[in-house]
C-alpha cells in the first residue's frame, strides 16, 4: 500500500515532450506582441483570424462558423468551417484541433475580455483540458489564467521577482479540491481543503527572490497570476486518460424545441 501512495506521488512532467499549440480567439487582444514558439501548431479561431493576419502570422488550421470574420471564408489546406447552431463554441473546437496534432499545451489569445459570459465558458474549457492531462493559458490584460488537475505549478525566484507585489488568485473549479498548498507566496497554506462556493484564494501576492508553488492533490484549481511571471513549470501526480473528444456540430437533445431543418 506504501509503495502504491509513492507511485501515485511521483511527479509526471508531460509538456516538454509535447507539441504546443498557439491559438488566436476573435475576443479581446491586449498591449504586446503574442508569441509564438518554434514549430508551435497555430490555429485561427473564427474571428481570431483577422488578429493573426494582422499580426503577419499563418494559421495552421482555421476553424469556425466564421460569423466575425472581416473577409472571405479562407480557401486554404486546414480550414475548417463549422455550423453556427451548435453546442461545443469555436475555441473548444479549435482545441480538439490541437489535441489531435499532439498538443497538450495551449497558449490561447483574445479569449479574455470583452463579453463575460465568453469569459466564464473559456475558463470552464481550461478545467476541460486539465482534466485530461492537458494545460491551457488564457492571455489578457497583464494576466494569465489557467487551471491544474492534481498537479502543481512551479515559479522559480526570478520569475516570482518579475510578477512581485503582484496578485495570484487561487480558486476551487471541482465542488472539492483537497490539499491544496500554496508556498512562497505573501500567505502560506499547507494542505487545505477548497470549495467552489467559497473563496479562500484570492488576492495573494508574489514575494521577490522565492521560489513559488501552487499544488492540488485532487481536484481541479483555477489559478491567475501576472504576465510578467512568465509561465510556470507544470507537474502532475499521475498519468490522465481520455481526451477532449471528436470534432462535434450536435446541438442537445435536452432544446424544449428542437431545431428545425432548413
Amino acid at each position: 500500500m506504501e509503495q502504491e501512495r509513492q507511485r501515485r506521488q511521483q511527479p509526471h512532467d508531460t509538456d516538454s515532450a509535447a507539441t504546443t499549440c498557439v491559438v488566436f480567439a476573435a475576443g479581446t487582444y491586449f498591449g504586446g506582441r503574442p508569441s509564438v514558439p518554434p514549430n508551435a501548431f497555430v490555429i485561427a479561431a473564427d474571428g481570431g483570424l483577422d488578429h493573426a493576419h494582422a499580426l503577419g502570422i499563418r494559421a495552421d488550421a482555421v476553424i469556425g462558423d466564421f460569423d466575425s470574420i472581416s473577409g472571405p471564408v479562407p480557401e486554404q489546406s486546414g480550414t475548417i468551417r463549422l455550423p453556427e447552431e451548435k453546442d461545443d463554441p469555436d475555441l473548444l473546437s479549435a482545441l480538439k484541433v490541437g489535441w489531435a496534432q499532439g498538443a497538450r499545451t495551449f497558449h490561447i489569445y483574445g479569449a479574455l475580455g470583452g463579453r463575460v459570459d465568453h469569459s466564464i465558458a473559456n475558463i470552464q474549457i481550461l478545467a476541460r483540458l486539465a482534466a485530461h492531462g492537458g494545460i491551457g493559458y488564457l492571455f489578457g490584460d497583464g494576466t494569465i489564467v489557467t487551471a491544474i488537475s492534481d498537479g502543481s505549478l512551479s515559479f522559480s525566484a526570478d520569475a516570482a521577482t518579475r510578477g512581485a507585489g503582484r496578485m495570484v488568485s487561487v480558486f476551487s473549479h471541482s465542488d472539492q479540491s483537497t490539499d491544496v498548498t500554496e508556498r512562497g507566496l505573501k500567505y502560506r497554506l499547507e494542505h487545505a481543503t477548497m470549495l467552489n462556493d467559497t473563496v479562500q484564494g484570492v488576492s495573494n501576492e508574489f514575494l521577490t527572490a522565492t521560489p513559488a508553488v501552487v499544488s492540488v492533490g485532487s481536484g481541479t484549481l483555477v489559478v491567475t497570476f501576472p504576465i510578467e511571471a512568465g509561465l510556470p513549470r507544470v507537474e502532475r501526480l499521475h498519468a490522465f486518460s481520455g481526451d477532449l473528444g471528436a470534432l462535434s456540430t450536435a446541438v442537445s437533445t435536452a432544446l424544449a424545441t428542437p431545431r428545425q431543418s432548413a
